[in-house]
């Protein structure tokens, strides 16, 4: 069970950009739900020497330890909130069924966030916050129109820079993908605010341009920058591994972590195709095998230290490729 303390669910409302609309509640679920892959974000990268360029400034920095704050904010399976949190439907008051989960991705982002800004202060540089969007069916974005199909993504675009998710995914995540549990969705976000970071911290402008120069390296690039993300996902969660709410809680329990290596193993590109009933082929993988994911996850989490995240100079073999 993932605990946040009253501070980061209060501080996680100014992350979230409820695109909704005046529904504001949970459609009827797809149940198994939605088409085509898991991309787990549209952005980030790096490649050679800029790790050493960018990573190497930006991260050459001691492991951080974190603190804690004021009263736990718990969550268990997604599946099972309930909330009384009113909203606006054409002038009358509703309740919104996904209000404690969005207070609960807000959270993530605040507390990811935190990690990461102390990273880059410790750097002398300044961290640029991003924010989670909730929407439905579809949205528009820097990066251009978007559906529920795509999955959780983030959109790098100047003027955008933010993590979009509709909630249908969760759902999608426990059921169709079977990886349920509160640190399988922190995984997610976690992943994608790698991204983020990627992007602020210039790498991914770079992955763009080698492989607009070298179209041949597309897939490998992509892989290699999905893997990096959930490298940087593991880094937070080493740090939120080793901190303790006010109470003495821990924010992440034993147990966290075998759902958030379920989730990275459910949305390897070999599982996807397995489960999509087609044929496993390397050539067209775009993030990574689920051996992939799990061991860069794992990275991270068991070193906490962002230049451990080099997917660009290692191996093939190192990447599953």
């Amino acid at each position: 069970m993932v605990r946040f303390d009253d501070k980061a669910v209060q501080e996680g409302r100014k992350y979230v950009d409820d695109r909704r609309g005046s529904r504001g509640g949970r459609r009827a679920r797809r149940g198994g739900g939605g088409s085509g892959g898991i991309p787990m974000g549209k952005a980030g990268g790096g490649i050679g020497g800029i790790i050493l360029a960018i990573i190497g400034v930006l991260f050459g920095i001691p492991a951080l330890s974190g603190g804690g704050g004021g009263g736990a904010f718990n969550i268990d399976s997604p599946a099972g909130f309930e909330s009384a949190d009113p909203v606006d439907v054409g002038g009358q008051s509703a309740v919104d069924p996904d209000a404690e989960v969005v207070q609960y991705l807000g959270a993530l982002m605040d507390d990811t966030q935190d990690v990461w800004s102390e990273y880059f202060d410790q750097a002398g540089l300044q961290y640029q916050f991003t924010n989670i969007v909730i929407f439905e069916d579809q949205v528009q974005t820097g990066c251009g129109p978007a559906t529920s199909a795509v999955g959780p993504f983030y959109c790098p675009a100047p003027g955008d820079q933010n993590v979009y998710m509709d909630l249908v995914f969760l759902d999608e995540l426990r059921g169709r993908f079977g990886a349920p549990g509160d640190f399988a969705i922190a995984y997610v976000v976690a992943h994608e605010v790698g991204h983020h970071i990627q992007s602020v911290a210039g790498i991914s402008d770079q992955v763009r341009q080698a492989q607009a120069s070298d179209p041949s390296s597309k897939n490998e690039l992509s892989v290699r920058q999905e893997l990096q993300a959930d490298c940087l996902a593991g880094v937070w969660a080493w740090s939120a591994n080793r901190r303790t709410n006010s109470d003495g809680t821990k924010i992440i329990e034993i147990g966290d972590l075998e759902e958030g290596l379920r989730a990275a193993e459910a949305v390897g590109d070999d599982s996807i195709a397995e489960m999509m009933g087609g044929r496993d082929n390397p050539h067209n993988y775009t993030h990574g095998t689920a051996a992939a994911r799990q061991t860069w996850f794992l990275r991270g989490f068991e070193s906490g230290d962002p230049e451990q995240c080099d997917t660009y100079t290692v191996s093939r073999a190192d990447v599953g490729l």
